[in-house]
């Protein structure tokens, strides 16, 4: 994509989606708000044994992980943990905030809050 043209990518409107640029890709609105989206708490717990939901801590998602809170080791394992849980892609898990925190915000397209929830806290 020429840098010029990354305007294609910040508005919705009908003029910019027939842009040259523009051909074979959708606008970041529509890629963002075609699916749903799920934001919710976790409590993160590192240096466990294994890894694992643990339940609920204060309205959050509890989760144990062998990573160490170190150079954002746990937040990648997190990562790949939900993958592997919810059975979705790494790429559909975004680390809102928290990055230096035990406690998170993390934002997961492509599933409702409800989806997420029962998928984890169902197996206990």
């Amino acid at each position: 994509m020429h840098a010029i043209c990354r305007h294609v990518w910040m508005f919705v409107e009908e003029k910019c989606r027939d842009h040259p640029c523009a051909k074979g890709h959708r606008a970041r609105s529509e890629l963002r708000y075609n699916s749903s989206m799920a934001t919710l708490r976790f409590h993160i717990v590192p240096n466990a044994k294994i890894d694992k939901v643990a339940g609920e801590h204060g309205g959050a998602i509890k989760i144990k992980l062998r990573a160490p809170a170190m150079e954002a080791k746990a937040n990648a394992s997190l990562r790949c943990f939900l993958a592997d849980q919810l059975n979705i892609s790494k790429r559909a898990i975004i680390l809102e905030h928290g990055h230096r925190s035990r406690n998170k915000v993390i934002r997961i397209d492509g599933m409702s809050e409800e989806d997420v929830r029962s998928r984890l806290l169902g197996t206990l």
